[in-house]
């Protein structure tokens, strides 16, 4: 970790802080194999996890009682540093954890397509909740190291596994793949997922291409009772078959 700066940094364009402003691109984040952790519980909670931060900065008029090392700003520097609008004070540079999917996985949840990392995000916090062994992250157009996609994980992805993979990877997974596809014959409530499994889920604009559907054991459709909405948001969705699993597993 940093040690504490001795001198206040106070100039936006100070070296280390356009450092931090680069990271909000994700092909930097991915080419440096780092990433933003912003706001309080953020930050405690990926030091809690055992991430190896960088350096933590922090601005002492807006937070007061930070017990770790950090490098201290002025507010309007952390400002321009921050992704929120209203930031909290404190911002962390992480190292990306490197994590395989684990071995003898039961429950392991397939992102497809994501486009907004608020729903990436939220897919990782169910995954998290309903006890998952890790989110596979599939022909991603955002990656879950987005600010907005860690925020709405409130955390999870620094604890649970997420790994990048590919359709062929998933293929080749020992597990029972199940697609949740829009006009599917079988209810979700009538599959069989006490078995290990892999839940497959595609964004909700654009679903699972042929592929994909080709790919998997099973096509289900969540049972939907709707006045006008023809599809689910993709976090929800996941949510859904997560617990499915897990009542089904008792």
């Amino acid at each position: 970790m940093a040690r504490t700066a001795s001198r206040v940094i106070t100039s936006p364009d100070n070296a280390r802080v356009k450092d931090v402003l680069r990271l909000r691109r994700s092909r930097e984040r991915r080419a440096v194999g780092l990433f933003i952790a912003e706001g309080r519980r953020e930050v405690e909670r990926a030091i809690a996890a055992g991430l190896t931060i960088q350096e933590t900065f922090l601005a002492p008029e807006l937070i007061d009682d930070w017990p770790h090392p950090h490098t201290e700003v002025g507010a309007r520097v952390l400002a321009k540093m921050a992704y929120r609008a209203e930031p909290e004070g404190v911002i962390a540079v992480v190292e990306q954890p490197r994590r395989a999917l684990p071995d003898h996985a039961t429950l392991v949840l397939v992102a497809v397509g994501i486009e907004k990392p608020g729903n990436l995000g939220a897919m990782a916090r169910a995954a998290d909740a309903a006890g998952a062994d890790a989110l596979l992250v599939a022909d991603a157009q955002v990656d879950p190291w987005n600010p907005n996609a860690i925020r709405a994980s409130t955390g999870a992805v620094f604890t649970l596994p997420v790994v990048e993979a590919t359709r062929h990877d998933v293929a080749k997974l020992p597990l029972q793949k199940v697609a949740a596809v829009v006009g599917a014959e079988l209810e979700l409530q009538d599959a069989d997922l006490t078995q290990p499994t892999a839940l497959v889920v595609g964004a909700e604009d654009t679903g699972l291409d042929a592929h994909w559907r080709d790919t998997a054991d099973i096509q289900v459709v969540i049972p939907m009772r709707p006045r006008t909405v023809d599809s689910l948001n993709a976090s929800n969705a996941a949510a859904i078959l997560l617990y499915e699993t897990l009542r089904q597993r008792g």
